[in-house]
């Protein structure tokens, strides 16, 4: 909802550093990706119009065009025993649920984008 929204994306601004841009639904967030390279992508697996599967997959089937990789986090309510992995198996590097711990989400960002090549790094604003 807005205002979850609005409370991560002030947090990954001040806490982390991190420049954020927000989709509103799955359709946004494929066309986001498609215009710009970003180093990592939350992606809610309930949105409207497209589901954060459908949207991640897309994603990954252009990136065989794009020739590079963008880690996607898979967040998520869900937090039944085959979850975790079927978002892993949908093509997701990580996994986090709602509600967000913070010191977990960043630390899932920190770690995620450590295993991005060196060419790609954290947006972070100055």
């Amino acid at each position: 909802n807005p205002v979850n929204q609005y409370l991560v994306v002030r947090l990954l601004e001040k806490k982390g550093g991190y420049r954020v841009s927000v989709a509103s639904n799955g359709v946004d967030a494929v066309q986001a990706v498609s215009d710009s390279r970003f180093d990592l992508v939350m992606m809610d697996v309930q949105m409207p119009d497209m589901d954060g599967f459908e949207a991640t997959a897309k994603i990954r089937a252009m990136e065989q065009d794009l020739g590079y990789h963008t880690p996607i986090i898979a967040i998520t309510a869900h937090t039944m025993k085959g979850d975790r992995e079927k978002c892993l198996a949908a093509g997701m590097d990580g996994y986090i649920t709602k509600p967000l711990r913070l010191n977990e989400m960043f630390d899932l960002i920190e770690e995620t984008l450590s295993k991005v090549p060196s060419s790609a790094g954290a947006s972070r604003g100055d």
